[in-house]
């Protein structure tokens, strides 16, 4: 799929967030609930905009990566921010065997790229370049930002779904309480279908900013193989020795799910299968 699919994909799947919230508004009867839960999501999701790296950093007991003794990694970022066109990020090193990294930061201005100490080990140096790139291509295309106003959306319907589980059970849907089976089918709806709906929706639009990212990646080092072959290392990698600290919540930030997600779990994984992501860069032409 090209750059240009993915964006597509990404803001009809934003849409479609969008038309369920309106949907969810609409069924509640009236747009005070819908305020009060969007001004709570939102106040939630900016601070989490704009302080959720330090919060990141701090639960992985992560440390920056001083250029007198990671050389060579401040070496190889400078070289792809100067083909991707955006700011040097600030490097961080995890103490963690388990093989991973991940982006993060508000804007390019602000931007953070962290490395376990496994992934260090486990690849190449050219290996090691494809998946900086594919953090640095998150930077680039302001994939905080997008997950922030999904997150955001999402958010707002649970709440409201939340709000109407309360109203169906005080007094109904916008204070009738004569509706019936109409009020237990738009309970059903709210509390059960609309929030489900809504985290597929996110998790969607999660999967396909990992695809253009790789897309994007393998474009700025010019190496799609290069990182097909650090993703097929760090899937064993992890699945020998998954993260062993941390907060499930921010898989997603993670080029690779640090928790080795199985069976049933893998449906609502934040990341598309690997064995397709591998698929797709073997078959780039850069």
């Amino acid at each position: 799929m090209s750059a240009i699919s993915n964006q597509l994909k990404t803001f009809t799947l934003l849409l479609a967030l969008t038309a369920l919230l309106l949907f969810v508004g609409q069924l509640v009867g009236g747009p005070e609930g819908l305020t009060i839960a969007f001004v709570i999501v939102m106040v939630m999701n900016v601070g989490s905009y704009f302080f959720s790296h330090k919060l990141v950093l701090a639960m992985y007991k992560a440390k920056e990566a001083k250029e007198s003794d990671y050389p060579d990694l401040h070496s190889m970022m400078r070289e792809i921010v100067r083909h991707a066109k955006i700011p040097m990020p600030k490097l961080y090193i995890i103490p963690s065997s388990s093989p991973n990294a991940f982006a993060t930061g508000r804007n390019p201005k602000n931007a953070v790229v962290a490395c376990t100490e496994g992934i260090m080990h486990l690849l190449s140096k050219d290996e090691l370049k494809g998946v900086l790139a594919h953090e640095v291509a998150h930077v680039k295309n302001r994939d905080i930002l997008i997950q922030t106003i999904a997150a955001t959306i999402a958010g707002v319907i649970s709440y409201v779904a939340m709000m109407a589980r309360w109203a169906a059970i005080f007094g109904g849907f916008g204070g009738d309480r004569n509706r019936g089976s109409e009020n237990i089918l738009g309970f059903l709806a709210l509390a059960i279908l609309t929030p489900f709906i809504a985290l597929i929706l996110q998790l969607a639009i999660s999967r396909s900013r990992e695809y253009l990212a790789d897309e994007t990646g393998a474009k700025i080092i010019h190496n799609p193989l290069a990182l097909a072959q650090a993703l097929e290392k760090l899937e064993k990698g992890i699945s020998h020795n998954p993260l062993k600290f941390g907060n499930k919540t921010t898989s997603s930030l993670f080029i690779a799910n640090p928790f080795h997600a199985k069976g049933l779990l893998s449906w609502f994984s934040t990341h598309p299968p690997m064995k397709e992501r591998v698929r797709r860069l073997r078959k780039m032409r850069v």
